[in-house]
């Protein structure tokens, strides 16, 4: 029993809330907790900090962990979610299409998290974002058709590796087809198995077929598999994973806490042992955003896990395969044997920025503009729940800035303009009905109006960015700082767009 005790550790990776390790986890990591996921909310944005906690796990495990956290790139960050992710996204790197640029991005990152002490990273995103009102994924995708995003997944898994952090691609078997957050709810794919494995699957298959060591799953409903389970708890739709794919890493669960798969088994007690006995590894819970919270969680897990072994409804070898693959990935890290193309790219001083720059779109401008006493309007939208709420604007240092909500007086905020520069910053302006509706009316007082769209882009039958009012349209594909420093830099003429139309 205390084996399967040791087991029941060894695949949970739990969260826990500040900045310092408290002393329920360092007991649970002696244990034997086979991975700890970092948050924000754990991270001060120094990296010193973070090196520093990353060291405090790892000495509190006896026989090592992987540390791991979401730093995707773009607007998903943890080690800079306190002034915002300083990296080229998912989308912008799609949109450029260079894999060596991408390898390079990937591999920066992959340094910066190697020389923190993070093992393992949640990412690259391998979904392809074929529904334009998808709301989780978005501008995290780095593109709308399978073959540029298996391209791009394989790139960028290749960057960490070479740095010597593991990547772990997500969400299997594919979230970008679907308009519900599985944060909230169960999203479903409603389509053939045909469909999935000519748009979902392609990703997935070209990373597994070069070695990638971790698959995230989805807390989605592939209907034309199992109509009633999430991938997470599905045995159909993991074996297509690992038999039909051929993978043989570690299958991560995305966190078990969230509603589209806690609240159908009653918590996330019952969806671990359900998500084992399907095939998963590794069980992602959290983030803790309380003191104390994850702690009776865990207390939880462990017990039903091993009162499932006992009463048979989990098999123990299914759960020492899944202890044994963890400590294979601990094992991977640690001797630098992750797989890699050892590719050699010509070096590029800040890739990030020259992906940023590359990646813009503009419309209808024909020369820079003097936006010294400009007034600048950010559309505050609910932020994506993975990304979370992090710093967002557009350096114009010296434009007034103002924070549009859906109760502000939208004549006021005319008349405060004046006759000055007019620029609108939004994220996903399609998927806010009010958003669209306030940059129409702005458009229609203010034909002059620059709008500046931060996410997924509305395209044409062409793939062309379109849909934005006023008179200067761009696009970024995405919102962090280097993208949002590209678009300032085209509207003040300091550089050149990468695609003008």
């Amino acid at each position: 029993m205390n084996d399967i005790r040791y087991q029941a550790h060894r695949v949970l990776m739990p969260s826990f809330h500040g900045t310092r390790l408290p002393d329920w986890m360092r007991e649970r990591l002696a244990a034997g907790v086979g991975s700890v996921c970092l948050f924000g909310t754990n991270l001060t944005g120094d990296d010193a900090q973070a090196t520093e906690l990353v060291a405090q796990v790892q000495k509190s495990s006896p026989n090592g962990c992987l540390v791991t956290l979401d730093e995707e790139g773009g607007d998903v960050t943890r080690l800079d979610a306190r002034r915002g992710g300083s990296t080229a996204g998912h989308a912008v790197l799609g949109a450029v299409d260079d894999v060596a640029l991408t390898r390079a991005v990937a591999a920066g990152i992959g340094k910066r998290l190697r020389s923190i002490g993070i093992d393992l990273d949640l990412g690259p995103v391998a979904d392809v974002n074929c529904e334009p009102d998808n709301p989780v994924i978005g501008v995290r995708s780095f593109g709308a058709t399978p073959d540029l995003v298996a391209r791009h997944v394989n790139a960028f898994d290749d960057g960490l590796h070479s740095a010597g952090v593991a990547a772990c691609i997500k969400h299997f078997p594919g979230h970008g087809a679907t308009v519900t957050d599985s944060h909230l709810a169960m999203p479903r794919l409603d389509i053939d198995l045909d469909t999935a494995r000519s748009r979902e699957l392609v990703p997935f298959a070209a990373a597994v077929a070069a070695g990638v060591p971790a698959v995230m799953t989805s807390h989605v409903v592939l209907a034309a598999l199992d109509a009633a389970r999430p991938a997470t708890t599905s045995s159909a739709v993991l074996d297509l994973l690992r038999h039909d794919l051929g993978f043989e890493g570690v299958i991560v669960t995305d966190a078990l806490d969230m509603a589209g798969v806690a609240k159908p088994y009653g918590g996330p007690g019952r969806a671990a042992v359900a998500a084992l006995a399907a095939g998963a590894d590794l069980l992602c819970v959290g983030p803790e955003r309380a003191p104390g919270e994850m702690e009776p969680v865990l207390a939880w897990m462990v017990n039903d896990v091993v009162a499932a072994v006992a009463d048979g409804r989990l098999p123990a070898q299914r759960l020492a395969d899944a202890a044994a693959r963890v400590d294979a990935l601990v094992t991977a890290v640690r001797s630098g044997t992750l797989p890699t193309t050892d590719e050699v790219t010509e070096p590029v001083a800040d890739p990030d920025l020259e992906a940023a720059r590359r990646a813009v779109s503009v419309r209808g401008q024909d020369e820079p503009f003097d936006l010294k006493n400009a007034l600048l309007i950010e559309f505050h939208v609910t932020p994506g729940i993975a990304a979370g709420e992090v710093p967002w604007t557009l350096p114009l240092e010296t434009a007034e800035k103002r924070s549009l909500s859906p109760a502000d007086d939208l004549d006021s905020v005319l008349a405060e303009a004046g006759g000055r520069p007019l620029v609108a910053l939004v994220r996903d302006a399609h998927r806010h009905a009010w958003v669209a509706d306030r940059l129409d009316r702005i458009a229609r007082a203010r034909p002059d109006l620059i709008t500046v769209e931060t996410g997924w882009p509305v395209v044409d039958t062409a793939g062309a960015p379109t849909g934005l009012p006023g008179a200067v349209a761009i696009w970024t594909y995405g919102g962090s700082s280097v993208s949002l420093r590209a678009a300032a830099e085209v509207l003040t003429g300091a550089s050149a767009p990468g695609r003008v139309r």
